[in-house]
Parts: C-alpha cells; structure tokens; sequence
C-alpha cells in the first residue's frame, strides 16, 4: 500500500487535469452514499465533527472492472482549531480496489480535500462565471482560500484578487504566497466595495452570519460558498440566493446541510425548484448554467465523497507512473 504524504499530493496535482477528473466523475457518475456526520461535543470550546464520506465506482459504467475503485475519507472539522494555530480540517483517504478490497493507498486527506474542494468551485465557474471574469474577491485566507485563487485563476483570466479578511495580519502568509506565485493579490480595505466590483467573490469560512448581501452583487457576478457546510452557518443572506440562478455540488448534500440554501428553504424565501440543478446537470449539460452576462449566478458546495475518490485516484495512479 502506498503512503502519499502531503507534500506528494501538491506535487502531484494539477489544476487543470484535476477539474476535469472532477468534470468526468459527475459527467460520468460514481456511486455515494450521504455521508455520515456526527459532531463530537466537549465540555469546553466549539464541537468538533466528525466526517465519513465513503464512494465507489459505477462498475456497471466501467468497460473494465479492474478500472474501479472504493474509498473512504475519515474527517475532521474542529472550528478552535485556528486559536492553537492548526488547520481547522485533518483527515486521511484510504484509497481501496473495487474488487478484492485491497487497500491500495492512505493519502493525507488535508490536502486532498483542498485540492479537490477549490477544483469543485472551479468546475463551476467554468460553467457559471463569465468567461471574462478577471476580478476575483475571496472571504478569509485560511487553508483553502490561496488555493481557490490558484483554482479560479485556471478556468478564467484572473487578474485582480483581493481578499476580505477581519485580521489582515493572519493573512500576511497567505498574501505573501500568492504574491510569490506572481498573482496580483492584496488586502481589501472597504470589504463591500470589492464585493460590488467583483466578476467572482468566493467565500471559504466558518462563519454563522452572512459576509456577501446580495444588494452589493452587480449584474454578472458568480457566488462561489465553500464554506458553512452545517445547517447553523451561512456566508450568504437570502437576497443573494433570490437574485442568483442557484447551482449546488449535489443536492442530496446541500439541501439537506449548507445553511446558505437550508435556511432559506426553511424559512420558506425560496422552494426546492429554486435550486436549478448540480454539478452533475453542468456537467451532463441538462440544464444551462449561466445564461446571460447579466445573470448574477450562486454555487454551494458542502463537499462530495465522490469529489475525494476522483482525486485520490488521480494522485494514485500518477504515482504509480511516477515510480516506475
């Protein structure tokens, strides 16, 4: 079995090639059960949670059963995380044969779900931002914040990014890696005028309250909420999700876990078919994701377990050709 660290991932991955594995599995369909979630009370600090998002091959798709593969991300989320200075996010993928079971590999599962969770957005935006877009703002810069800059910047001419953060000096190391990559990035002093600007504003938090109100949206912006993954947290308000054409990684997760659609759904500002379809009707193109220049678009994502099995093939099977 082998161990790939998360050095290997990074080294591994691309962006292009990794949004269109991600394009190809929803295109293609994989086999994902709703994952499971239990949060882990304490008797002091924020709960953590614990995540469990199995996924498999459609061997019924597969002209060769020996192409097919089971997985299993184990996940945690603890939000006090930040205060000690450690990643919100930990977790590992243990990568199995489709067929005997075999364990074929234990990938660290930070990375991989930062690699696959910006490259989920940007399969959207190839869909939903205009093809134009070149002003990219971005909510916070914890761990997956530069990777959503590198992410956005691979499907559309990205070339202003600004980020809105309530502690800019926690985002000097963010800044400071994006501007050694060459990305013109900098701290945004007035946060609501670099969200009326924006062609993008994508939003990789932990918050319970909106940061993006729809009346700072102009005409033709694309929403990309990566964050708020729990029924209790949000970074939209229900302007925002009114005035967009509404787009989710799967509806099985996000209408049931993203606050930024549950709430709104809940307390009765939108009904279901206001959610007009998935990544995979974008990608299987069975309903039109942006029609118009003009049309302000909005994509929640809560994470999908078949998202993680793409990826951990890819790394898997790159490092097999690496090595030999």
């Amino acid at each position: 079995m082998l161990h790939i660290s998360a050095a290997a991932v990074d080294d591994l991955m691309t962006w292009p090639e990794l949004v269109d594995a991600l394009d190809s599995a929803f295109r293609n369909g994989m086999i994902q059960p709703v994952r499971h979630h239990h949060p882990v009370e304490r008797p002091e600090g924020s709960p953590s949670m614990l995540l469990l998002m199995p996924a498999w091959s459609d061997f019924h798709k597969l002209e060769h059963q020996s192409q097919g593969y089971m997985g299993v991300k184990i996940v945690t989320v603890s939000p006090d995380n930040g205060l000690i200075d450690k990643p919100a996010v930990m977790g590992v993928y243990l990568l199995l044969d489709g067929i005997t079971g075999e364990p074929k590999a234990l990938i660290d599962g930070q990375s991989l779900t930062r690699w696959r969770t910006a490259a989920a957005s940007a399969l959207a935006a190839r869909y939903l931002a205009r093809e134009d877009a070149s002003r990219l703002v971005i909510m916070g810069a914890g761990a997956v914040s530069s990777n959503l800059v590198r992410a956005h910047s691979s499907v559309r001419p990205i070339t202003d990014i600004a980020l809105c953060v309530r502690n800019p000096k926690r985002a000097e190391a963010t800044l400071k890696e994006l501007r050694d990559e060459g990305y013109n990035a900098y701290i945004a002093e007035d946060h609501i005028a670099a969200i009326q600007q924006a062609d993008i504003v994508a939003a990789g938090t932990l918050a319970t309250e909106p940061l993006i109100h729809g009346k700072h949206l102009r005409p033709g912006t694309h929403v990309d909420l990566v964050g708020a993954f729990t029924p209790d947290m949000r970074e939209s308000d229900d302007e925002a999700v009114l005035r967009s054409r509404v787009f989710v990684d799967t509806k099985d997760g996000a209408l049931k876990e993203g606050g930024d659609i549950t709430q709104p759904l809940r307390d009765g500002i939108i009904k279901p078919d206001h959610v007009l379809g998935d990544l995979f009707d974008l990608a299987r193109g069975t309903v039109k994701g942006r029609v118009s220049d003009q049309d302000i678009t909005l994509f929640k994502s809560v994470g999908a377990a078949m998202e993680d099995l793409a990826a951990g093939i890819m790394v898997y099977e790159k490092s097999l050709k690496q090595q030999g």
